[in-house]
């Protein structure tokens, strides 16, 4: 699939305000309705566009402890790894899970929860206990400096996506 100068215009206003009406885009990005919606359409089925959201204000719905986890395993081995991220993926607090390189850990999670009560119990009873978890660091966030949900656009020009 080609991404023209068209589709990355429809792609930065929708992730600048994913509730644009289809009237209101193809008016920014110099088309007429119906060949939007179609550009659209093929955008999300090619999975471009994964979901629209809606951004929540963590702080105001009472999630005010941000955390970074290291988690090292034991074994690295593929079985290992299903597990444990299995196992992550259903925790909902877990807003973000990297394999990682370049530490001694093999994953970084973001988690979000109430406050450090909380986050003692869902350490303890949750992440240290899952198969072959051989080692966790926490950091915590003091403040956050920057939060982008927008990809940049500056490297992406005309391209075939596989």
């Amino acid at each position: 699939m080609k991404l023209d100068r068209t589709d990355r215009r429809i792609l930065q206003a929708m992730q600048h305000n994913a509730r644009i009406s289809n009237l209101e885009l193809a008016e920014s990005v110099g088309l007429s309705p119906t060949p939007c919606s179609r550009r659209v359409k093929r955008l999300e089925e090619s999975g471009i566009i994964r979901s629209h959201v809606t951004l929540l204000n963590q702080s105001m719905l009472g999630l005010k402890l941000t955390a970074y986890i290291s988690i090292s395993m034991d074994r690295h081995t593929p079985e290992r790894f299903e597990a444990f991220e299995a196992e992550v993926a259903s925790y909902p607090e877990v807003m973000e899970c990297s394999v990682v390189t370049g530490q001694s850990a093999d994953y970084l999670l973001k988690a979000v929860v109430p406050d450090m009560e909380y986050y003692e119990k869902f350490l303890l009873g949750k992440l240290t206990r899952i198969d072959g978890v051989s080692g966790v660091h926490s950091s915590f966030e003091l403040r956050r400096v920057v939060q982008r949900t927008e990809l940049p656009f500056e490297h992406i020009s005309d391209q075939t996506i596989l």
